[in-house]
């Protein structure tokens, strides 16, 4: 096990409950509001955490009103750069639908979040096979037939690569900004990434400078057994779903060995992180009770796609250290049942029991995001292959 843990929180609508918004404290008027989200963001700022991830899609939660559906209805990028300069330190990591979005946009956008932030960006790459959602843009429909999964894995993977090769097409110093001779930029440090894929033919270069990261933390979730290739494959930061421990090897061995096969240019395989939904309270009996309310006002009870830690902050600490004991097991992404209530018990009685256990930061150490995560800056693959030659 790592000497720290790294910890993320999700934020979703009023929790990841979806009889959340109808707690105490929800105030789900509220979600369409940069105050509401600057709360949120600056309470898992003071509990020192890694990142928060900002959910967002297409489509409506089902039994979830309209103004509940992940960040309110707003858009996560956007949202992101509205609340990087209320923040001095957390890592920001917005969800964008590559399955429905162009790679272009979405680098363009992370890019500017990267710069508002100094350093602090990074995207999760969503996809999704839901005819609704489809139905929205009009431009392809998808069948029912497993076999979908993968194309969407496929391309998502290209997504991720395309960002990558967007960021690196201006190498560092391609900027000169010099009045004199009224030079602005050095075009031999732009560079076409002339990337043509089964999915995108992307000629670039980007208009956006190289980001302060180099390359913003590109994350994906390993849902399906396909998911797995794209976290080994292109994502610096894959967050997975286990049932127990021999799930979490299974999910390690595969991304390593998809790793392995791409030849990346990093030596590391992508950070892992555990999804793990937490109801909390004082007591294992109260967390119980305050489980079945959320699934009582829901209408139905509430099964995640992800492990469940339903009990005391202290528990929940027992329950980190079985995971991150997991060879390969770099973090947990907390789920909490309903922001108002669980977020608080994460930062102030989680957070302070970790730290006892010498397992959390007690202070940021680092400016950027890759920092926080232990991970380099890259170098420029354009820049590298001119020296090479040269």
């Amino acid at each position: 096990m790592a000497d720290h843990v790294h910890v993320a929180v999700a934020l979703d609508g009023s929790g990841s409950h979806p009889g959340a918004w109808r707690a105490p404290g929800a105030r789900a008027h509220d979600l369409t509001t940069a105050a509401h989200w600057q709360r949120r963001v600056a309470e898992a700022e003071a509990g020192l955490l890694d990142f928060v991830t900002l959910a967002d899609s297409f489509a409506l939660h089902r039994g979830r009103p309209r103004t509940d559906r992940a960040t309110g209805g707003l858009d996560a990028v956007l949202l992101a750069s509205r609340l990087a300069p209320t923040t001095r330190s957390i890592g920001l990591i917005p969800t964008a639908t590559a399955t429905h979005t162009e790679p272009f946009h979405v680098s363009k956008a992370i890019a500017t979040l990267d710069y508002v932030s100094n350093g602090r960006a990074g995207v999760v790459l969503r996809t999704t096979a839901d005819p609704d959602e489809a139905a929205l843009f009009g431009r392809r429909r998808f069948p029912d037939d497993p076999a979908v999964l993968a194309d969407l894995a496929s391309e998502a993977l290209d997504f991720a690569t395309v960002l990558g090769l967007l960021w690196d097409s201006w190498e560092d110093d391609a900027e000169i900004r010099d009045v004199a001779t009224g030079r602005f930029v050095d075009r031999d440090k732009l560079h076409y990434i002339d990337f043509a894929g089964d999915h995108f033919s992307v000629r670039g270069p980007a208009i956006t400078p190289r980001p302060p990261q180099g390359r913003p933390v590109i994350a994906a979730t390993g849902a399906h057994p396909t998911d797995l290739r794209v976290i080994g494959r292109g994502a610096d930061v894959g967050f997975i779903s286990p049932r127990d421990v021999d799930d979490a090897v299974r999910a390690v061995t595969a991304v390593g060995a998809a790793h392995s096969d791409a030849g990346r240019e990093i030596a590391d395989p992508a950070l892992l992180f555990v999804d793990l939904f937490v109801v909390l309270a004082r007591s294992g009996a109260d967390a119980e009770g305050r489980r079945a309310q959320l699934d009582d006002w829901a209408g139905e009870p509430f099964t995640p796609d992800s492990a469940v830690f339903t009990g005391t902050p202290t528990g929940l600490a027992d329950e980190i250290e079985r995971w991150a004991a997991v060879e390969g097991i770099s973090g947990i992404r907390l789920h909490p049942a309903a922001l108002s209530e669980d977020l608080g018990a994460i930062t102030q009685e989680l957070v302070p029991e970790l730290q006892r256990r010498k397992l959390f930061r007690s202070g940021y150490t680092e400016p950027t995001l890759r920092g926080h995560l232990g991970l380099d800056r890259p170098s420029n693959r354009f820049a590298t292959r001119k020296a090479g030659v040269a």
